[in-house]
């Protein structure tokens, strides 16, 4: 169980972040690319349904952060190709 106050403990966008958590926690190799996939559907789910409100700026930005940690867990983890690399 996470620590109180710990980031793990602090869900503040279930409609993503479970998802997202799962596949950072995730340890087992096989599965975490089917995690990272959900976590990535659940996360453009969520930004279709808040494409009509302008409310959402703090969850746009913990989405930005989570899309980037995902893209590093994917290079680092399955070994994807980094895209940002010049």
């Amino acid at each position: 169980m996470p620590a109180e106050g710990s980031p793990s403990s602090k869900i503040l966008y279930p409609e993503w972040q479970n998802e997202y958590q799962a596949a950072l926690l995730e340890l087992d190799r096989e599965k975490l690319a089917n995690r990272v996939m959900a976590a990535e559907t659940a996360i453009f789910n969520r930004l279709q349904s808040m494409s009509q409100g302008t409310d959402y700026q703090a969850e746009r930005q913990a989405i930005e952060d989570a899309l980037a940690s995902l893209r590093v867990l994917k290079r680092d983890s399955l070994g994807f190709p980094d895209w940002e690399k010049k």
